[in-house]
């Protein structure tokens, strides 16, 4: 079939995520290989990998020892069923994760994807309370503009109204308190944010506790929200104030884990110890969708009993600790030991930090936010005053497609310009990449100028 074909038939049968497929229409893509930070159309135009394949993508594509652990694991088995029969890989990567885990996380519910991971935090969450005879315990917290993923309890959890607002009568209400985005505070000053988010906390807190069983949290940087850092000691004030009324903390680090934020995870930060912890995207390289949610022993211990007391917890999925998944999970984690990938993610999060000081000085870059080499670039109309641009100009998305022509992809939220690269891109690459970033910019906010003289 050749690559016209294929588009054809793109067009005709497929219905991509996420995206509005008139958009796709007018610009459709396909990608046929990849080698190390770089991907190829059916064309054979080449692209840097500037989001990492969504967030996943660690070591480059075709990694050889992640190619290996398959090829090898495929020798053996794809896949057996996990309920009620482990399996060899599954065991040695929850022994591997539980080992690089924040103390006090003892066990690991396979899954396959992070919204499925964190689903299944907010059923054990909720059941634990209910085990444990404490039935009041119903409701969650989450932050203004969170964003945990897409199934219906995934999103009953999140707070962002674009994706959500349609299912509304779908979902179960969740308590909602302010997210502390420094930039569009009237302080811009981290201390007074911070401290404004966690008294807003409290007072709920102090209200209504013995009605909630878990607070859900994206430690240190809202990822789909639009890449929101949170001022220091913020999330180390949430751990405090939940274990203060004993509420469960639960954090996920589905996008965060991994090395995204120049830590394994997000809460090594400020020493933060959750109850339960979701993981995803980096687990396996980029490469097979595994997920997992940590729990604590105490959890644990409050579904552990005899069958007839229906503690058990009645969750699972059809690939749920797939073989070849968990194997590509542990070749990567020993890729992360032998290659230092944590070291060497902080001192590239340093030399992003200063490539985009080139950004700073151009007209329509209201903000740069930045916690590792998880990065969001937020276009603003008018700098000074923070206007937005039009929603309808999607000046992002605009901007994005010109990176696409210039050889890079990534995509936007709303005006804000997701920048994370994989943690293997060399320095030279993301210098092109940034170079690449703000020559996208520069052309679709000059565009937009001259379409509105």
């Amino acid at each position: 079939m050749n690559p016209q074909q294929l588009l054809e038939k793109s067009k005709k049968y497929m219905w991509l995520p996420f995206t509005q497929m008139s958009d796709y229409e007018q610009n459709p893509l396909i990608i046929e290989s990849g080698e190390g930070v770089i991907v190829k159309d059916v064309f054979g135009k080449e692209y840097l990998d500037a989001n990492s394949s969504l967030w996943l993508n660690v070591h480059g594509h075709r990694k050889k020892e992640l190619d290996d652990a398959i090829k090898k694991q495929l020798d053996l088995i794809a896949h057996s069923t996990l309920l009620g029969a482990a399996n060899v890989p599954s065991i040695k990567l929850a022994e591997k994760l539980i080992e690089i885990a924040p103390e006090g996380l003892t066990r690991v519910f396979y899954s396959d994807n992070g919204a499925t991971a964190v689903e299944i935090a907010v059923k054990m969450a909720y059941q634990y309370w209910q085990n444990k005879g404490v039935n009041e315990k119903t409701k969650f917290v989450t932050l203004s503009n969170g964003y945990h993923g897409d199934t219906v309890g995934s999103m009953s959890v999140g707070s962002i109204e674009l994706y959500h607002k349609v299912y509304t009568s779908l979902l179960f209400d969740s308590l909602v308190i302010p997210f502390p985005s420094i930039y569009r505070h009237s302080s811009m000053d981290g201390q007074v944010v911070r401290n404004e988010s966690l008294q807003s906390l409290r007072k709920l807190l102090e209200k209504q506790h013995s009605e909630i069983a878990g607070m859900m949290v994206e430690p240190m940087l809202q990822g789909a929200g639009g890449m929101n850092v949170m001022p220091k000691g913020y999330l180390k004030g949430v751990e405090a104030l939940c274990r203060e009324f004993n509420i469960l903390l639960i954090v996920d680090e589905v996008a965060t884990g991994f090395g995204r934020t120049g830590k394994m995870f997000a809460v090594e930060h400020e020493g933060v110890r959750p109850d339960l912890m979701t993981v995803a995207k980096g687990i396996t390289g980029g490469y097979l969708p595994v997920a997992a949610t940590l729990a604590s022993e105490e959890i644990y211990e409050a579904f552990y009993g005899e069958y007839e007391e229906m503690k058990t917890f009645f969750h699972g999925h059809s690939y749920t600790g797939n073989q070849l998944g968990c194997a590509a999970g542990l070749a990567n984690l020993e890729i992360f030991e032998k290659e230092g990938l944590v070291q060497q993610a902080m001192e590239k999060a340093d030399l992003i930090s200063e490539l985009f000081e080139g950004l700073k000085e151009l007209e329509h870059v209201g903000d740069i936010r930045q916690c590792g080499m998880m990065c969001g670039i937020e276009l603003v109309k008018d700098r000074a005053t923070k206007e937005l641009f039009p929603f309808e100009l999607r000046v992002g998305y605009q901007s994005t497609l010109k990176m696409r022509e210039l050889g890079m992809l990534t995509r936007p939220l709303g005006d804000v310009i997701v920048f994370m690269p994989p943690l293997a891109a060399t320095h030279n690459q993301l210098k092109e990449m940034v170079s690449i970033l703000k020559q996208g910019i520069v052309w679709a906010t000059t565009e937009y100028a001259r379409v509105n003289r």
